[in-house]
């Protein structure tokens, strides 16, 4: 087996990527160290941007259908807090919080339905529709080595049977955080040590003691029950734990809630739980020669706002098409290395936005004060709150400086009949120009020509598969920057 691009580690995003792959035309084949799923408690849904990148591949219905299994906790417990606030404050419809700082209700901020679907679920889900892509994914394969040359990459993996060895055009490391092929391959990861434990856990609690919901703020750090309940996550500034991989013990947890919550709470059963730090790292580059990092390989943080997995959706989505152009010959110069230039600012910002709210999380009186002010600001400054929701859920992201100026140009396109679910770039015209017709011919191997639904703003539109526009006009199309265009993303015309 000589796939063109090998991805290790079958999570979300290493799924995701494959699948990018595949409907691309590329072979590939997926390898994971573990034999059996992660259970421990990770990402509870995903964004509205992840929920409509996920119906571009036509997922939507499977989402909704398995999100309907695990959504009614989450909704009693919306209910619950709605009658109440918190610090005082009123209650946020969802859009995230900053810190345990909801987002205040008045915001304008257009915010698509995100997912309750936790993520191993979506990871089941995923892996289901790879397999239905004949993307195969080899479980008990662990990394040992890789050397790449000016022609690819040699992979060696220890398995059940002995070391195998891969020969493939392109390797991509979705490991994790931990990335086994981050540090083969060398790569910088630069970033600040953790200062502090916390857990996540799904639980049982006596009612005998009751530990109130939402987020609060103690003399030791703070904690949140929610948002489905016997759903806990804890913060302490005491520095990191001893050993992070022990199991996680059910006196542990009590000890750890009942330090933060200064209550005498009990902890009858343990469904799942992990511990985390405030540990913020970034790979200084997501590609070396033939190597490419995603996900959590590629930027880790904690996991306030649940920024994490989404990050590392769109970071998939982001190189599929890319990795693919590349193997397939047509990728015009610069392609495969705009991934990074793209990706790392948002992923960036996001590292920035999480040692931010570490800095107001923490119980030294300055922290203290600087989260009353910024609570009075969230308050009040709409523009803020609007600023900080597009942010966390990824909606403010505008790709590059655009020769081709637009609105549009650089930023993600909702979604318009006729333009999802395809893998393909499209070429969308409302005008029915002949000479864009002629100039789309060039292209119509890899990109496809769709009538542009009405749309206020823009006539044509050139959509990236991963959902941002490379370029649009409001007028008659200028072919000579359409042209452009076109070479400039996806290569020379046939």
């Amino acid at each position: 087996m000589n796939p063109d691009v090998v991805v290790v580690g079958a999570g979300p995003v290493g799924l995701l990527l494959a699948a990018e792959l595949s409907l691309s035309g590329v072979s590939v084949a997926v390898l994971e160290r573990l034999t059996e799923q992660n259970q421990a408690l990770k990402a509870g849904g995903i964004s509205g941007r992840s929920t409509q990148l996920l119906a571009r591949r036509g997922l939507a219905a499977r989402i909704a259908e398995e999100s309907a299994k695990y959504g009614e906790g989450f909704a009693s417990f919306a209910r619950e807090r709605a009658a109440s606030g918190v610090d005082g404050r009123p209650r946020a419809r969802f859009g995230g919080h900053f810190a345990g700082l909801p987002l205040n209700a008045e915001s304008s901020l257009e915010i698509p339905p995100p997912a309750v679907l936790p993520q191993q679920a979506l990871e089941r889900l995923l892996g289901a529709w790879v397999a239905e892509l004949g993307v195969p994914v080899l479980t008990g394969h662990e990394i040992t080595g890789l050397t790449q040359d000016a022609d690819g990459v040699t992979v060696h993996a220890r398995t059940g049977g002995g070391v195998k060895t891969i020969r493939c055009a392109y390797l991509a490391g979705c490991d994790g955080g931990r990335s086994t092929v981050r540090k083969l391959a060398g790569f910088a990861f630069p970033g600040t040590d953790p200062l502090t434990t916390g857990y996540q856990a799904t639980l049982t609690l006596d009612p005998a003691v009751p530990l109130p919901t939402g987020w609060h703020v103690t003399g030791r750090g703070l904690y949140a029950h929610g948002p489905k309940p016997g759903r806990i996550l804890t913060v302490e500034f005491a520095g990191p734990p001893a050993d992070r991989d022990a199991p996680v013990t059910r006196a542990e947890l009590q000890d750890a809630l009942r330090r933060v919550s200064d209550t005498d709470v009990v902890v009858t059963a343990v469904d799942s739980a992990a511990r985390f730090t405030d540990n913020t790292r970034q790979a200084a580059t997501y590609r070396t020669g033939r190597v490419l990092l995603a996900g959590d390989a590629a930027h880790v943080h904690p996991p306030f706002g649940g920024q994490g997995l989404n990050t590392g959706l769109q970071d998939a989505a982001n190189l599929g098409w890319k990795l693919a152009a590349a193997v397939r010959g047509w990728a015009p110069d610069g392609l495969l290395d705009s991934y990074t230039a793209e990706r790392h600012p948002v992923a960036e910002r996001v590292l920035e936005n999480t040692r931010a709210q570490i800095a107001i999380m923490r119980p030294d009186p300055h922290s203290r004060a600087m989260r009353a002010l910024f609570a009075q600001l969230l308050e009040a400054d709409v523009t803020l709150t609007e600023l900080l929701g597009a942010r966390l859920q990824g909606l403010d992201i505008r790709y590059g400086v655009s020769p081709w100026p637009h609105p549009l140009t650089g930023r993600y396109l909702p979604d318009l009949a006729g333009l999802a679910e395809t893998p393909r770039p499209i070429l969308a015209d409302r005008t029915g120009s002949t000479e864009v017709r002629a100039v789309a011919d060039g292209w119509s191997d890899r990109v496809d020509l769709r009538r542009l639904p009405e749309t206020p703003g823009v006539t044509a539109l050139l959509l990236r598969p991963d959902g941002y526009v490379a370029w649009a006009t409001d007028g008659t199309p200028d072919t000579t920057s359409l042209r452009e265009a076109l070479s400039t993303w996806f290569g020379k015309p046939r």
